[in-house]
């Protein structure tokens, strides 16, 4: 129902309301039966034990049960107790996963909780001839409700009566400056939401005036209903490292299972026992899966939340990290993001020059700032060095920028008294006092240059009319100010009286200016490959002139209006979104279809917003960034990631903490994939050979959790690199293998296992026992992981890196080597390992072998160092 294209008195018919007496409270009731409560309905909540069930359908995790059952079977029908020991560490590993992901919560949930908490509590509404205050939720379709300055509105309701009424809407619209209301105005039929004057909405306030209106919608009939449903309707979409994690999990099981089935057969026809040839593909089920990369990469993200959190960028979900760092297109609210969110005055004119406002400008100025300041009703209150301000924003400039020039309102308003006033009227956009200045009396009037330049005399309207617009061209507010010489106050002024045949004074402009630092926070982006755009519900003049002063609006690219963007079909905007950097006067559904079409263009799309305009769009984007001081809990609710500092600024930080983070997850799956798969080439190639596997499962278990888990924690603490911000985004699609490091784990994995054959080979002809072999071949292995975990730290090398930028990593080799050491030389413990004591020629050569590693990646990276030198 277009309530807003009728009359006051046709909308009071439909709903059988009356303007005078509201609803009976019985009628109310019935209503209220009817319609049900003025609230936004939530989504059942799922169960912990829901989500923690949820938990196990991962392909990986499937694969590590069945790996436990046929462990657990196994160890049943042995002797050996501790053959235990396996399946309850994977079991353990698998409990530990879960229980991770059980405490991340829906962003659905939390953005609908946190719109429910917007909703006004209680209202001042007529029932039954009298004015009550009735809870919010009580409220009803045809109720008549008073409003006033600091109300927030509690339903969607058709003005009946406004005083000067302005509503600061920029939740809903994305406006810096609050909307005039007019119960009297007609509206086209097809008015954006901004555009409605007759009209005030859920959840937003009263910043000036009074007025009365009755509720024309309620709960999720509202505007705020309607973005309820879009965020109730928008599904959560796996983050590309969580789809690219499961597609891993699901690659490295059917290959351990197809290998698993070689071994069998093999062991089967060379007549080896059954339990042997199970125990062997369990083995090798272990060494294909790298059991705690899961854990890992959730501990690595976390560690690089908690950096990011001494950043002022809190990650509500721990795979957004990644995201973040893949981004390739930021989204950006204008209001109280790449601005203030506070007008400013900037510039004004007395004629002669136009004079920038710093504080100490020229006398013509001043007196113009005190004669504008005059004919305010805002203030600013400083109280224990904290500035309130109070009143219409425009104003508040005003009495701001008096103040940079030393001119206090209070002083001046004790000084000059108001003795008259005509408010400011939406028809009229003049407002009129009458102060008492020097001993004499003064009408000063103030308004839109074009209505207030009709009424003044004798002036160079055409200087005036040219440093109007050249302001308007800037996208500046102006206003105008005159003056009239009275004989005396009068004590019922009218606009005849007071506001013809003025005298010029001047003209003032004012702007929601950028912030400082987003103005090289969008250059950064640019020059990391990142493509920013504003979306914004201000018009395109304001929009497009702020996006050209943070270098946002380019040649080559353009500002398009929501009328413009509703006019086009999916596959035009599809087609075209490249060209459009400024979106102007857009509704939050539109917000949305700017997201899906960067989406659609390969695009990886950041969208950060503070309103509860900008919810839907947040959590329709790969990761949506909401303002944590400005913001709604609205938009703070259907974030993946909040701004404590507000700062535009911040996103590049967190841009480049999460192309770190990427950078050290790929570090840790390169580290335990060339592990892994090192000791799936080793025990494969001994069954080929010699049928019998080097190495026992618990052996392969504690190696993969133990000697490869602190290591590849460390090399999430990585530092970030230098030229992080130089590389372009990476594509959306990118394999996490690409740039041949799929190859070198391959190929790592064949030198792992060639070192640690070798080592079984040695151990079993020098040391003359199997138990001798299998001893050997565990050193090998683990110890020439360890070293092999500082290759993998940077792909320069480890003199240019050097050993102590990363404390973490000597900690971890540390740790490692220790616990290697205590299992191989505690007799107890070395026996629940299947260990043996070695002569200290075979550890010796165990050592030279575990470091080969380390000398053949340094010649590996100083030969394609001086290959980029030759190509360069």
């Amino acid at each position: 129902m277009l309530w807003y294209h009728q009359t006051a008195d046709e909308v009071l018919r439909q709903l059988e309301a009356n303007e005078q007496a509201g609803l009976a409270p019985e009628e109310a009731a019935r209503r209220l039966q009817r319609d049900g409560a003025n609230r936004l309905n939530a989504k059942k909540k799922k169960t912990a034990l829901q989500r923690f069930a949820e938990q196990f359908k991962d392909f990986m995790v499937i694969i590590l049960m069945i790996a436990a059952v046929i462990s657990f079977v196994v160890a049943l029908g042995g002797h050996d107790k501790t053959e235990f020991l396996e399946p309850v560490i994977i079991l353990g590993i698998v409990l530990l996963n879960a229980t991770l992901g059980v405490v991340q919560e829906s962003k659905a949930e939390k953005a609908l909780e946190a719109l429910q908490s917007l909703a006004a509590p209680t209202a001042k509404a007529l029932r039954g001839g009298s004015v009550q205050v009735v809870p919010a939720a009580d409220l009803v379709a045809g109720d008549v409700i008073l409003l006033e300055a600091g109300d927030f509105v509690p339903a969607d309701a058709r003005l009946l009566e406004s005083a000067s009424l302005k509503c600061e809407e920029s939740a809903l619209t994305g406006e810096s400056v609050p909307a005039e209301k007019d119960a009297a105005a007609q509206v086209e039929e097809n008015a954006p939401l901004g555009d409605r004057r007759n009209m005030v909405y859920s959840g937003t306030s009263v910043v000036y005036g009074r007025g009365r209106a009755v509720i024309v919608a309620t709960g999720m009939n509202t505007e705020m209903g309607v973005i309820a449903k879009l965020l109730d309707n928008e599904a959560d979409e796996q983050t590309p490292l969580q789809q690219k994690l499961a597609k891993l999990g699901k690659t490295l099981g059917i290959v351990a299972l197809g290998v698993c089935a070689v071994i069998f057969a093999i062991g089967f026809l060379s007549g080896m026992p059954l339990m042997e040839i199970f125990m062997t593909a369990v083995s090798l089920a272990v060494a294909a899966i790298p059991e705690g990369l899961p854990a890992i990469v959730a501990i690595v993200l976390a560690m690089g939340v908690q950096r990011m959190v001494k950043k002022n960028a809190i990650i509500r979900r721990l795979p957004a990290v990644e995201t973040l760092g893949s981004a390739s297109v930021i989204c950006s609210d204008k209001t109280g993001t790449l601005t203030q969110n506070r007008m400013t005055l900037v510039k004004a004119w007395a004629g002669g020059e136009v004079e920038e406002i710093a504080g100490g400008e020229s006398e013509r100025i001043q007196n113009l700032l005190r004669l504008a300041t005059l004919c305010c009703d805002a203030s600013i209150e400083v109280q224990d060095g904290k500035e309130t301000l109070i009143g219409d924003p425009t104003e508040v400039a005003i009495v701001a920028a008096a103040r940079k020039n030393g001119i206090e309102k209070a002083a001046l308003a004790a000084d000059c008294p108001r003795l008259a006033e005509l408010p400011f009227d939406s028809d009229r956009k003049l407002m009129t006092t009458v102060n008492r200045i020097d001993g004499k009396l003064l009408a000063i009037v103030k308004g839109a240059f074009d209505v207030l330049s009709q009424r003044v005399v004798n002036f160079d309207e055409r200087a005036a009319a040219e440093v109007n617009a050249a302001m308007g061209e800037d996208a500046l507010r102006v206003l105008a100010v005159a003056v009239k010489p009275l004989d005396e106050a009068p004590e019922n002024p009218t606009s005849d009286q007071l506001e013809q045949g003025l005298t010029f004074v001047g003209l003032l402009g004012m702007i929601d200016p950028p912030r400082e630092e987003a103005k090289q926070a969008v250059a950064t982006c640019i020059k990391a490959g990142i493509r920013p755009v504003m979306i914004t519900g201000d018009h395109v003049a304001t929009a497009s002139a702020i996006a050209r002063q943070l270098g946002i609006l380019t040649d080559g690219t353009e500002a398009i209006s929501g009328a413009q963007l509703a006019a086009m079909s999916e596959q035009e905007l599809n087609l075209n979104i490249r060209r459009y950097s400024v979106y102007a006067r857009v509704s939050p559904e539109d917000k949305i279809r700017i997201v899906k079409a960067w989406q659609n263009s390969g695009a990886m799309v950041s969208m950060t917003g503070d309103g509860v305009n900008d919810a839907p769009a947040l959590k329709a984007a790969d990761i949506g960034c909401a303002m944590g001081v400005t913001g709604t809990e609205v938009a703070k609710g259907a974030a993946d990631m909040i701004l404590t500092d507000d700062n535009f600024a911040t996103i590049v930080s967190a841009v480049k903490e999460g192309r770190g983070i990427y950078d050290n997850i790929k570090k840790a799956v390169q580290f335990l994939l060339g592990s892994n798969i090192g000791e799936l080439f080793t025990v494969f190639f001994s069954m080929l050979f010699w049928r019998q596997s080097p190495l026992l499962a618990i052996q392969l278990l504690w190696i993969n959790l133990v000697t490869d888990g602190l290591p590849a924690l460390a090399l999430g603490m990585e530092p970030v690199e230098k030229d992080v911000m130089s590389r372009k985004p990476k594509p959306k699609n990118e394999s996490i293998f690409a740039g041949g490091l799929g190859v070198r784990i391959v190929l790592q994995g064949l030198m792992f296992a060639a070192l640690t054959l070798s080592g079984f080979y040695i151990g079993y002809t020098v040391g003359g026992s199997i138990e001798a072999a299998e001893t050997m071949a565990f050193l090998v292995l683990a110890v020439s992981q360890l070293f092999h975990a500082f290759n993998v730290r940077s792909t320069h090398s480890l003199f240019v890196v050097g050993l102590t930028s990363n404390w973490y990593m000597l900690g971890a080799f540390a740790v490692s080597m220790l616990l290697i050491l205590l299992i191989a030389f505690i007799p107890p413990v070395a026996a629940v390992f299947g260990l043996v004591r070695l002569t200290q020629r075979l550890y010796l050569i165990a050592l030279g072998l575990a470091f080969v590693p380390v000398v053949i990646i340094e010649l590996e990276k100083l030969g394609r160092a001086i290959y980029r030198k030759i190509k360069k």
